[in-house]
């Protein structure tokens, strides 16, 4: 079956959601737990796998269980319009930051993306996992040997992304190098080289709060970057809170503390 053309809006600024119109008969489908709402006559359906064909049970759970490695659900949904005349269906960003949407046709219809980054996509597009060839890169480059391969067999349709903060885009020359922290690291096509790259110098290692090693990409090929990584925005939030030993705003009151006591902190 080829893959839908759908439609889409998206919507806010830094919790952003989208909105994708479907035509009678096409479908979206999407990560468990993302839908913000669905107009009458859509219809939702849960399912192991996103292939039509997946070899019975067992195909479908080998599909299930390879997405739970890339960081997804075990379920995926579809939503299709069941209905005579256009419907909306929205899906929410799990975190601060920008809905990527991305056409695979532009990109040779295939990407590779980080772990958990994708949010929905047109029925058609497929959800697999990818290993990262070079063993030091699955040891030390931040996001392991595994990451997403959003693909089509028709090799186009659309894919919408997470991205946290801004998303920046960058488009390598051949034998152009780019390094960047591992976990800022969105989306790039499959024919970048990526590698991993020592931060230089023993200060640096030790002091200057990067970690040990670089994500290093090297061109043909397009990249996207995020501002914003989940995982640095959640490690700010733990050290800022009480229980991980950081401070509250009433620190420098001397009604902090009993403040504290009495909203159960």
């Amino acid at each position: 079956m080829p893959t839908d053309q759908v439609d889409y809006q998206i919507l806010g600024e830094d919790m952003q959601a989208v909105v994708i119109t479907l035509d009678p008969g096409e479908a979206v489908v999407a990560e468990a737990g993302s839908m913000m709402y669905m107009q009458e006559g859509v219809e939702m359906a849960t399912s192991l796998s996103m292939k039509q064909d997946s070899g019975g049970l067992l195909g479908k759970l080998f599909e299930a269980g390879k997405r739970v490695l890339t960081g997804d659900s075990f379920f995926v949904t579809v939503f299709a319009n069941s209905a005579s005349q256009r419907r909306d269906v929205a899906f929410a960003a799990p975190y601060p930051g920008r809905v990527v949407p991305l056409e695979l046709g532009d990109f040779g219809g295939e990407l590779l993306c980080q772990k958990d980054s994708f949010l929905c996509g047109a029925r058609g597009v497929q959800v697999d996992i990818a290993f990262t060839r070079k063993i030091g890169v699955g040891l030390f480059g931040g996001e392991g040997f595994i990451l997403q391969r959003l693909s089509s067999p028709d090799r186009h349709g659309l894919v919408f992304c997470h991205a946290g903060g801004t998303l920046m885009r960058f488009d390598l020359e051949p034998g152009q190098t780019l390094n960047v922290d591992t976990g800022c690291l969105v989306a790039f096509q499959p024919s970048v080289e990526y590698g991993i790259k020592t931060v230089p110098g023993i200060r640096n290692k030790l002091f200057g709060g990067e970690g040990l090693f670089f994500a290093q990409l090297k061109g043909p090929g397009t990249v996207w970057l995020q501002t914003l990584p989940f995982s640095r925005l959640a490690d700010r939030i733990l050290a800022a809170a009480p229980s991980g030993g950081g401070g509250s705003r009433e620190e420098g009151s001397v009604l902090g503390g009993i403040g504290r006591m009495l909203s159960g902190d």
